[in-house]
């Protein structure tokens, strides 16, 4: 059984006032939509058969190939794709729709990061009773829990980010490194190393890129944020594990053997064709995309595990991905959901998902599929990167939670703790102050933290 809640709340605004207001006891569903009576596969099988239209709203590129290959499976549900923007474009129109009370859609592209602040406004279907919980043994285990945290399915997961090390081959060998280094005290040697011998960084930790430095974290442990799915938080960023990450890096930022550069701009992709460089700690869409910002680098680049506190470890943390959920307001709830379940289950679908957009899966069998992991890259030096991903993604940490307002746990980052990074300043010290911010913010919309 789900466990009960006392509250109702309201984030449709964004980073501004969440309008959040506690009251009395609702019961039911743990957050999210009111969840409807167990579904039946004659229910299903009558939805199915029932003409319907249904709006997707998402971001994927070519999607509509796998929405193809769902309407030639369901001729009678036609389905409208719609790409409302990315990031937080997407989410203010989505959080607008709601709060208009129409245009919202069907289904939905959700981050992980974000499914707790649409659970808390109760804008998602809990998907259990549609069958979702009898696909959870299909997925990763730290994959399937961040939709689905206690008894309620949120959405259906569509793609993951567990994380390594790319890495220039070639400028490690100038000094002298022929192995990538398998913990981070190697690693800071190896940094040292490349900056006396070639003057490239070994890396650039992005100034204002909170996912890389929680990445970071939730491979060391740590445990940042808890929520209850209620009014319950827990805030904990600046824990002596916490502190002992952000040391580590202000230690290299601080000797210059770490760049601060903004990510994702022109300034820093020329730095990854460049070999300003020599290598970035990232995520598994990383790969790909690398080919495409560095293509002139072909064969030199090289992938590897993150290195790992303690010899002998191997853990890895997380960096983005995303999920399809269905929005508690669809009138169309069966077909919604068999629309989610297919794009992201269905074996042709996840594989062309995986192949052909290049979004890394979370489900296994894609993960073992030889197709898909055994595909050897050229701009790799012909390295079955897939597989060396598919095999980190078992190293996730499966107990992973965010709190239900992350877009103002980003922004408070970036004036705290990304202010410190960019002036090569105490990083430990700046989690102190992003620790006061997020529990002075969590207080003030009604939120006991603990």
């Amino acid at each position: 059984m789900r466990k009960s809640r006392s509250t109702a709340v309201v984030l449709l605004g964004g980073t501004a006032v969440l309008g959040l207001v506690l009251t009395g006891c609702t019961g039911g569903t743990g957050g999210g939509g009111e969840a409807q009576g167990e579904i039946t596969q004659e229910d299903i099988d009558a939805a199915m058969e029932t003409p319907t239209e249904l709006t997707f709203w998402t971001w994927v590129p070519d999607i509509d190939q796998q929405v193809a290959m769902f309407e030639e499976t369901y001729p009678e549900i036609d389905v409208t794709v719609e790409n409302v923007g990315q990031g937080l474009p997407h989410y203010q129109k989505l959080r607008s729709a709601i709060e208009a009370g129409e245009g919202a859609p069907d289904v939905a592209q959700v981050e992980y990061q974000y499914i707790p602040s649409f659970v808390l406004s109760e804008s998602l279907l809990d998907l259990a009773p549609y069958g979702a919980d009898d696909i959870s043994d299909d997925y990763v285990e730290w994959a399937w829990n961040q939709v689905s945290p206690d008894e309620a399915v949120w959405a259906i997961p569509q793609d993951v980010g567990p994380m390594g090390n790319l890495y220039r081959e070639d400028i490690l060998a100038t000094a002298g490194i022929t192995e990538p280094p398998a913990t981070w005290e190697e690693y800071a040697q190896a940094a040292q190393a490349v900056k006396e011998a070639t003057g490239s960084y070994i890396s650039n930790l992005g100034a204002t890129q909170a996912g890389q430095m929680i990445g970071f974290f939730w491979q060391a442990g740590v445990k940042p944020f808890g929520y209850d799915g209620a009014e319950t938080v827990t805030i904990d960023v600046n824990s002596d594990e916490a502190k002992a990450v952000a040391d580590y890096w202000t230690q290299l930022i601080q000797a210059d053997l770490i760049s601060t550069d903004v990510d994702f701009n022109d300034e820093w992709y020329q730095g990854l064709a460049n070999g300003k460089y020599a290598g970035w700690l990232t995520a598994a869409w990383g790969p790909v995309f690398l080919q495409g910002t560095a293509e002139g680098t072909s064969g030199l680049w090289r992938a590897a595990p993150l290195p790992q506190w303690e010899e002998g470890e191997n853990v890895s943390g997380n960096w983005g991905g995303s999920s399809d959920a269905v929005l508690a307001t669809s009138e169309n709830p069966i077909a919604a959901y068999v629309l989610a379940e297919f794009i992201n289950h269905d074996q042709e679908s996840a594989m062309s998902l995986a192949t052909e957009q290049f979004l890394f899966p979370p489900q296994v069998s894609v993960l073992e599929d030889p197709a898909f992991v055994d595909l050897k890259s050229e701009f790799y030096g012909g390295q079955e990167v897939n597989k060396l991903f598919a095999e980190i993604s078992e190293t996730v940490d499966t107990d992973f939670q965010w709190l239900p307002f992350m877009d103002y746990v980003y922004s408070s980052y970036e004036e705290t703790m990304g202010t410190q990074i960019a002036a090569k300043g105490d990083i430990a010290a700046a989690l102190d102050a992003w620790q006061d911010q997020l529990v002075s913010y969590a207080e003030d919309q009604g939120f006991t933290v603990e």
